[in-house]
Order: C-alpha cells, then structure tokens, then sequence
C-alpha cells in the first residue's frame, strides 16, 4: 500500500461520494477508483459500501480509515520536523474559525501575521464548529479559533480571552435610552437569534432560555427570527424587527460613546447597550491536535492574535 492510496480513501471516507474525493484529491475519478480497488485486493477486504445515491464506510473500513488517517498525520510530522529544523515557522498554517469570530477578528489578525511571520501565511477557513471540529481531525486544518463549550475530542486548548454579550435594540426603542440592561427585562422582547448550527444561537438561549421553545416554530417571524449571520440579524434590528445579543468585538467603533457620530447606515438606527452587573460571556480558545508537530506556529498565532486591539474582552493568557 502506499500513502497516496490511504489519502485516498481518508478523502472518499470524507466526502462520501468519490467524484468530489477525487476532485479534493486533484485527480481523476477513474485514477482513485482503481487505487482504492487495488488497497482493498492487497488487504482483502470491502472498505465501502457503493450504491447508486452514495457511498458509506464498512465497520471495518472504519477503523482502516482511521489508522490511514494517523499514518497520514505521521508522515506530514515527519516532513514538519524536516522544516522546523531550517524555519521552524516555515510554510502555511491552516486556521478555521467559526462565523461569528470570523469578520470582526480576522481582518486584524491577517495584519499582524502578515507583519510579524510573512513566512507563514494563514490559509483561512470560516465555519460552524462541529464542522471544524471534524476538519481537525482529519487533518484538513491545523488548528482553530472557537467558543466554549465545544465537545470535548482530545484537543489542546489554549484560552485567548472572555467576551462579553451586549444587547443590540434599535435606537427607536425604549431601551434605547437604557445605560444597561438585564435579562429579565429582553424576556418580554422579540428575539432574533441566529439559525440552528451556530454556537452563538446556544450562547444567547443561555442568557434567555425561555426563547428555547420558539426556536421549532418555523411559521414565519414570531419570537424568533433565524438569521445567517450576526450581521443579517443587526440590519433586521435596524428595521425594528425586533433585538439581539452579539458578542462585544462585532460592535462597532465609535457605538458605545456618549455621542456616537452620526452614519448613514443601518449600524446609525442600532442601539448597543451593556448588561447590568456580571455580563454573559463566551470563552474563545485556540485548539489543535495534539499530534500537531509545529508549537512554534501556534505560539507565533497566539502572539498575533494578542497583538490585536480586542477592544472591551478580558485576554486571558
């Protein structure tokens, strides 16, 4: 057996489907057919199970799978270790994140990369965190910037610092005029919350869990409006649709002073205001695999990833 035919069936283990298996793996579909053919003659045995709709692994192409994909990590190790000897922060390091970190750290992160190691490009990955948490493990991103609580899957973790929650109401409204607010007073509110998939959607029925049992009622906007994203929920706010929570990097410039600047924009017609007391919180962490051979990268990202403003979080060290 060779590498390239376990990098093979890790991909048609991934996918399902070995069309997109073999585009992943940048070849044809006949050239991976044959040579996961030829694996399972040498090793006699059926590691997937074909049908017309798609492709599933055998419990014994499972476990195979999984050692594949341990011998695949070791053998990358050993080119790493090749590397760390000459630039031991030589070469891309591949980062996901999850949606609502994404655009509100990123673009400072970029920078300081760029700044600080020009040798190792960040290669980014937005995404939800059960999916990143999968791209881990099969080695398809080195490691990731995520919120607790996440599934605990023999990660290393290394927290970077606390958030805190902010309500966003729009400007029209009676809070508006509110320096802080609770939870018991959004109960009586229509909460927009991010679709299914989204920790932040869990991080906000948290803090207002009776909001919990709209969440299944898909009849058009009642108490529950399931965006895409943070910022689709902020321009619904801006209309009056209702309010939210977002976490304290996605507000913007210049919205917590006394006498916010004037803007055209939907942001003009959003109010953000802080909670009374000990706010709700999320903890974003950096995690990778244990097995990940280069510390240096992950020291020099850490590094750069505190060289960022990170206005209103706690860092944690």
């Amino acid at each position: 057996m060779t590498l390239t035919e376990l990098k093979y069936i890790v991909a048609v283990a991934r996918e399902k489907h070995f069309g997109h298996a073999a585009e992943a793996c940048f070849v044809s579909q006949p050239t991976l057919s044959v040579a996961i053919k030829k694996l399972e003659d040498e090793l006699e045995v059926k590691l997937f199970e074909r049908s017309a709709n798609e492709v599933s692994v055998t419990p014994l192409g499972e476990e195979i799978v999984r050692q594949a994909q341990s011998v695949l990590e070791q053998a990358a190790a050993i080119k790493e270790i090749a590397k760390r000897g000459k630039d031991p922060l030589a070469g891309p390091l591949k980062l996901g994140v999850i949606y609502t970190i994404g655009p509100y750290l990123l673009p400072d992160l970029v920078r300081q990369a760029i700044e600080r190691t020009p040798q190792m490009p960040l290669m980014l990955q937005e995404n939800f965190t059960v999916r990143l948490l999968e791209m881990l493990r099969t080695g398809e991103i080195d490691c990731a910037i995520m919120a607790e609580p996440f599934p605990d899957t023999g990660l290393a973790i290394a927290p970077l610092y606390d958030e805190p929650f902010l309500a966003a109401v729009p400007s029209t409204h009676a809070f508006a005029a509110h320096k802080t607010i609770t939870a018991e007073e959004l109960k009586t509110e229509t909460m927009l919350l991010l679709g299914t998939g989204h920790c932040f959607r869990d991080h906000v029925l948290e803090v207002c869990p009776e909001f919990a049992r709209f969440s299944s009622d898909a009849e058009g906007i009642r108490k529950s409006f399931e965006g895409s994203s943070l910022e689709t929920i902020k321009h619904m706010v801006a209309a009056g649709m209702g309010v939210t929570l977002v976490p304290r990097l996605s507000v913007p410039k210049g919205a917590l002073l006394a006498k916010p600047r004037r803007r055209n924009d939907d942001e003009s017609f959003v109010k953000y205001i802080p909670f009374d007391g000990d706010p709700p919180s999320r903890r974003v962490v950096l995690a990778w695999r244990r097995s990940f051979t280069r510390y240096e990268a992950i020291a020099a990202l850490r590094n750069s990833i505190y060289a960022c403003e990170l206005p209103g979080v706690k860092r944690l060290s």
